[in-house]
This record gives structure tokens, C-alpha cells and sequence, in this order.
């Protein structure tokens, strides 16, 4: 069958990886046959989970971005001699690239590949850690934080996109939770070598993760779900031969991506955004939407961000520690998510973790709230801070259980492949977008009410559980190809 129209092939021809990888494939898969050497080709195949440890290089790559400017503030305000409202410009200015980054993160894939995509977000990355290493002024310092920003921002996109279109179904939330994990490890990363590192030596760490990544993007294979799209037939079978195994039958899973591309490109060449008015659009990226925006507005980087400052008022002595510990947290509670997304099934985790956000937000309102009524030198004084501290604590371990890893999961599941660049894009610029709101106004907010702030947080789960019960599909045990036929 073919599922690309001849039109189309001069434009195709644009569209080609910009890291190619199927001749040498192909060429292993010959040179063992002729020697006979089944278990040769065997061994020849790259697994789906060394393809998902590669790219999760990104990731990490973007939590130790966040992670970084909790731990320097004090030691870069005192070298360079920045004022707050200075390094505070330092630190949302990685969103700001990020909004950047993700406005051309759905283009950018879709013309040169999800491996292409990745390699142009790591050179970024790598030019921005070395600025603000050598930095010796605001100008560096914002630029490298800039440029950080943007390839974080193609990154946050490409990546689990890539994981959901190479993963087998059985597989795809697991491997696809991979991808916050990952971002949590760079996080207590961040936290963890900044308690040792001097600032300057700690963005050159931050080179590492997308130094490794380049070269191992020439190991792994090409999305074949993009191939298929461009309709490179020859390179999409042999991509998804190399993910499955030489010696599992593939014959159905390529059928079926053949025939969703097919309706897909039967219906638009071209998706405009007046396209984005018919359902089959508009629910799943309202759904994609709706989720990484609500993932925000729930006040997780609020919490990370200012953590040292949240300890502090809640009477934690070393706050750096405390705030290390979290994100030590925040990794394991991951990790478990990771392992039951598969198992217990996308809504089932986002309504445990949004309810149990909720009260956890209630309790530190609570506590914050009551605080203010009795002497700080009562006992009551101190079991509301205790209490605080363990409500903040709790908030992210359900955050990390469902509304974590989740979204970006789900984002990259239902999101119809002809539509998947533009309206990825457009969800992944909400998340950044709301993400920098929230990081700007959280300190502005926690010195207006601390109670108030977390009562704030609090409503939006609140409403979050509304969403996933009414709106949110669920997506485990269904291949992509199906899921895109739940919404025609």
C-alpha cells in the first residue's frame, strides 16, 4: 500500500534525517546472514530500553537546568555582585528560552527527525553551561541561562514523543515515565553537587549529559512512526525491525502504522489552525493541554523553587539539606510511578495524585494559617512547622506519583500524528508559560500569605480531579494507531 501521496514526494525529499542511521543496520542484518549467524543478528538489535537510557540524557539535561540556580544563588549574588531581582531574572530567563524552544520544537521534529531535533537542542545547552561558567557579568550569565532555556525547550517536547513512537504498547508507560524520572535525577543532581561544587565547576558538570548524548544518538535508530509519515518505507521497517528484534514478526504493527498514516494523510497534507476546530483535533490536544497546563498551575515549581525559603518559614534550620532530601524524594516516588503506570493505568494515577495534592495543599494551608494565631515559642508553634514541612514533603511524592510524569506522557500518546508538530508545540509552550508564571509570582505570593498561596494550589487540584474524571482518556494497553481512531 502506499500511503503517500506522488505530489508530495518533492516536498518529502526536504524531510529527511539529519542523523541516518538504517544503512548500517541493514548492512549488519546482510553481513550476518551471509555468516550464517542467527545469534549475530540477534545480538545486532538495539533494545527499546538502551534507545529510552540514550535520549533520557535529555532530560536529565533539563532537570539539572532547573535544578541549578536553588543551590548557586548565594555564591553567584556574593562573585558577581547581582542584586535579587538580578539573579531572579537569572533564573526564569531558562522558561522564557524554554517558550522559545518549544515554538519551534514541533517543526523542528517534524522536518528533521526527533534524533535531529535532540542533536540541535544539545549544542545550545552545551554553549549556554560554558557562558555561564566563564561568565563575568550579567550579559554572559543571562545569555548561556537563554540558550539553556532553548534547548530545553526542544527537549521537553522531542523526547517523550520519541519514547511513546518507539515503545511497544505494553512498554509505553513505563518507558515514557522514564523521561520525568529522569528530569528528577538531574534536579537532586543539581541539589546534590551544589552542596560541594563551586558554582563555576558545577555549570561545566552540566555539559556532561548532552556530551554523552550526541554521540550516542548515532547508535540508536530513528522514530519509525516519523519515517513511516515521511514515507520513508525501506528506513520505517527496518528502524522498528532493529526495535523489536531481527526475529520478531513485525507484520501487523508495520500494517497498522501504515494505515493510520495513510488516513491521516488522506484527510490533510497540511494542518492549519482553523483545522484545529474539529474534535478529532481539538479534544486531544485540549486533553494534552489541559493536563501540562494543570500540571503548573498546581504549584510544584513554586514548591522546588523556593523550597529553602518554604523550610525557612516553617523553621528548618538547613534548609539546603531539606531541600536536597526532596528531590532525593521526588526521584523515588517517580520511580514507583514509573513502575505501576503500566499496571494500574494513567487516570487512575492522576486522580490519586491530584486528590492527594489536595489535601496535602490543604494541611500546609492549614498549618500556615494556624501558625499565626499562637506563639512561636509554644510547642503548637513547632508541630505546625513539622507539619508544614511534612505536608510540602507529601505534596511531591503525589505529584511525582501521577502528575509528574504523566502529562508529558499522555501529551505524546493521543496527539493525531499529522497534527503532532504543531500541536505539540502549542502544548508544550503552555506548560513553559504557565511554569515561568508560576516561578515569577511564588515568591511574590509566599511573602502576600503563605496560607493563601497553598490555598490557591490547592483549588486547582482540586479542579484537576474534575478534569481527569470528566475528560482525560485512558490510554494504557492501546497501541498509538488506536488511540488516534478513539477520537475520528
Amino acid at each position: 500500500m502506499s500511503f503517500r501521496d506522488d505530489s508530495e514526494e518533492g516536498r518529502n525529499d526536504l524531510r529527511r534525517p539529519f542523523i541516518h542511521t538504517g544503512s548500517w543496520y541493514r548492512m549488519g542484518s546482510r553481513q550476518s546472514s551471509m555468516m550464517g549467524s542467527s545469534q549475530v543478528i540477534k545480538d545486532s538489535s538495539i533494545s527499546v530500553l538502551a534507545c529510552v537510557l540514550i535520549v533520557a540524557l535529555g532530560p536529565i539535561q533539563f532537570g539539572f537546568t532547573c535544578g541549578y540556580s536553588s543551590p548557586t544563588q548565594a555564591a553567584i549574588t556574593k562573585d558577581l555582585g547581582l542584586t535579587v531581582s538580578e539573579y531572579s531574572v537569572f533564573g526564569s530567563l531558562s522558561n522564557v528560552g524554554a517558550m522559545v524552544g518549544a515554538i519551534a520544537s514541533g517543526q523542528i521534529a517534524e522536518y528533521i527527525g526527533r534524533k535531529g531535533s535532540l542533536m540541535i537542542a544539545a549544542i545550545p545547552n552545551i554553549i549556554g553551561w560554558l557562558c555561564i561558567s566563564f561568565a563575568k557579568d550579567t550579559s554572559f550569565l543571562y545569555m548561556g541561562r537563554l540558550l539553556e532555556g532553548f534547548g530545553v525547550g526542544i527537549i521537553s517536547y522531542t523526547v517523550p514523543v520519541y519514547i511513546a513512537e518507539i515503545a511497544p504498547q505494553n512498554m509505553r508507560g513505563g518507558l515514557g515515565s522514564v523521561n520525568q524520572l529522569s528530569v528528577t535525577i538531574g534536579i537532586m543532581l543539581a541539589y546534590l553537587l551544589g552542596l560541594f561544587v563551586p558554582w563555576r565547576i558545577l555549570a561545566v558538570l552540566g555539559v556532561l549529559p548532552c556530551l554523552v548524548l550526541i554521540p550516542g544518538l548515532f547508535f540508536i535508530p530513528e522514530s519509525p512512526r516519523w519515517l513511516a509519515k515521511m514515507g520513508m518505507t525501506e528506513d520505517f521497517e527496518t528502524s522498528l525491525q532493529v526495535l523489536r528484534g531481527f526475529e520478531t514478526d513485525i507484520t501487523v504493527e508495520v500494517n497498522e502504522i501504515k494505515r493510520s498514516v495513510a488516513s491521516s494523510t488522506k484527510r490533510s497534507s497540511t494542518v492549519r489552525f482553523v483545522d484545529l476546530k474539529r474534535r478529532r483535533y481539538y479534544f486531544p490536544l485540549m486533553v494534552g493541554i489541559g493536563l501540562l497546563v494543570l500540571q503548573q498551575l498546581g504549584g510544584i515549581n513554586g514548591v522546588l523553587f523556593y523550597s529553602s525559603t518554604i523550610f525557612e518559614s516553617a523553621g528548618v534550620t538547613s534548609s539546603n539539606a531539606a531541600t536536597f532530601g526532596v528531590g532525593a524524594i521526588q526521584v523515588v516516588a517517580t520511580a514507583i510511578s514509573t513502575w505501576l503506570v503500566d499496571k494500574a493505568g494513567r487516570r487512575l494515577l492522576l486522580t490519586i495524585s491530584s486528590v492527594g495534592m489536595t489535601i496535602s495543599l490543604v494541611i500546609v494551608a492549614a498549618a500556615f494559617y494556624l501558625k499565626g494565631y499562637v506563639s512561636p515559642d509554644s510547642d503548637m508553634y513547632s508541630m505546625l512547622s513539622i507539619l508544614s514541612v511534612v505536608g510540602v514533603v507529601t505534596m511531591v511524592v503525589f505529584f511525582s506519583l501521577g502528575m509528574g510524569p504523566i502529562p508529558w506522557l499522555i501529551m505524546s500518546e493521543i496527539l493525531p500524528v499529522n497534527i503532532k508538530g504543531l500541536a505539540g508545540s502549542i502544548a508544550t509552550l503552555a506548560n513553559w508559560f504557565f511554569s515561568w508564571l508560576i516561578t515569577m509570582t511564588a515568591n511574590l505570593l509566599l511573602a502576600w500569605s503563605s496560607g493563601g498561596t497553598f490555598t490557591l494550589y490547592a483549588v486547582v487540584c482540586s479542579f484537576t480531579v474534575v478534569f481527569v474524571t470528566l475528560w482525560v482518556p485512558e490510554t494504557k494497553g492501546k497501541t498509538l494507531e488506536e488511540l488516534q481512531a478513539l477520537f475520528r
